[in-house]
């Protein structure tokens, strides 16, 4: 028995995927919630079932899983096609966004109105991850193994500091073990091993080329030595290395590029995190900041602002091209291996684990939303965050605490409550 997916026309997929990618705020966890209320809620184009088991493979991938899920819904939906404009429009309003206010950070140096602006947003965004947490629980959350494997990976990442590949590799096993159920059905035809091969060595090969042409072209122009080069070089290689979402990596980053290369002052690197928390698309969108600012800092033969852009560019394209070629080159398989029992129950346990993943995310956000001082405390090995109580930011709180009531209680859409959201938070912060 097959499962298709319903005929959408591809300009009707590109609004939809447009318009996820302009409503892709609060990091991984809001950013699936938005793709499952459109695709999965919404329009119906997307099974629970399938949108789930996509999620699953793509956090088993290097990367931002929001990112390759878009990609994964959108090749779905039309094949290569759908899976490069889905994920394109996902990360190009964050690169715009991250851009303009990269160089308004350069040149104007105007952070104080963008903190203002982003204020409200930031807060809503906060009431958007925690729908996320009870919708994705809802479902994923089937039989006390499930629930057992969620809350084990929510304390393992967020108070014992496991390694991400671990934690999800734990809850595959365990999800053999304790949420084995009916499989689900074969969804892709099959084709030949032979075929099979055939096509996925010529995916491989034309998505490898498409990931390191550009590093290329400027080992040619410019050399190995140029800044450009040893920022596409760089981040080339965070991009294979990134898992458990932009948290995982970004210490790695901000220390390399602080203390080895020398592209941002101590305490830069926060504020790019903040653009890219409050702008849409993935939060390893920051990495676009670090490039700009190393490229501006050291511009020759080109203006500043030329080698910003450049570099912004360069490190946007080696972080997510990678992620066509995971998706492109494995979902085939992953599609054909729905039937497998096994292979079913394994990713029925990384589900379970996704849940305390978000909620993790989400506690991390909030603590950082809610409160302006946030320490830590180890306690017997374990890390505790602790906001300071005498800086909770009660403006925060109140925008928050209304979007969830109006996400939930009064069924308001994202869009209405996040643009009343920013113009309640840019009014607080001028006011006070």
């Amino acid at each position: 028995m097959t499962e298709p997916v319903p005929a959408v026309p591809l300009r009707e997929a590109t609004r939809a995927f447009a318009h996820i990618g302009l409503h892709s705020f609060g990091g991984p966890a809001g950013q699936i919630a938005v793709m499952h209320r459109v695709l999965v809620e919404e329009k119906r184009w997307i099974s629970e079932e399938r949108f789930m088991h996509a999620l699953n493979f793509c956090m088993l991938l290097p990367g931002p899983e929001a990112q390759q899920l878009a990609t994964y819904c959108g090749w779905l939906l039309h094949g290569w096609r759908g899976g490069v404009i889905a994920g394109t429009l996902f990360v190009l309003p964050g690169f715009l966004a991250i851009l303009a206010l990269s160089i308004v950070y350069v040149e104007l140096n105007q952070v104080a109105l963008v903190t203002a602006l982003f204020f409200g947003l930031k807060a809503a965004t906060l009431a958007l991850v925690v729908d996320a947490v009870r919708r994705v629980g809802r479902r994923a959350m089937a039989g006390p193994g499930a629930v057992g494997i969620a809350i084990a990976a929510f304390f393992a990442l967020g108070f014992c500091e496991a390694p991400f590949p671990l934690v999800v590799a734990a809850a595959a096993l365990l999800g053999v073990r304790f949420t084995r159920g009916d499989p689900a059905p074969l969804v892709v035809a099959p084709t030949t091993r032979r075929g099979a091969l055939r096509d996925s060595l010529a995916t491989a090969a034309l998505w490898l080329a498409v990931w390191i042409a550009p590093m290329v072209a400027l080992a040619l122009a410019l050399g190995r030595g140029h800044v450009l080069f040893q920022i596409g070089e760089y981040f080339s290689q965070v991009a294979v290395v990134t898992f458990g979402g932009a948290y995982a990596v970004l210490a790695y980053v901000a220390q390399e590029a602080v203390e080895v290369h020398g592209w941002l002052q101590p305490g830069e690197m926060l504020d790019g995190l903040g653009m890219a928390e409050t702008t849409p698309g993935p939060l390893i969108q920051v990495v676009q900041f670090v490039g700009f600012l190393g490229a501006y800092r050291d511009p020759a033969p080109f203006s500043p602002l030329g080698a910003g852009l450049a570099a912004a560019c360069i490190t946007t394209w080696v972080t997510f091209a990678p992620c066509f070629l995971w998706i492109f080159l494995g979902a085939p398989f992953v599609e054909r291996l729905r039937g497998n029992r096994t292979l079913a129950s394994a990713l029925r346990g990384v589900t379970a684990a996704v849940v305390g993943v978000i909620a993790n995310l989400a506690l991390w956000f909030a603590a950082h939303v809610l409160f302006r001082d946030v320490g830590e405390l180890r306690v017997l090995g374990l890390r505790i965050i602790r906001p300071d109580p005498s800086t909770v930011d009660f403006g925060a709180v109140a925008i928050a605490t209304g979007a969830l009531i109006a996400l939930l209680r009064l069924g308001w859409g994202v869009p209405r409550t996040l643009g009343l959201a920013t113009l309640v938070g840019a009014g607080w912060v001028l006011w006070r």
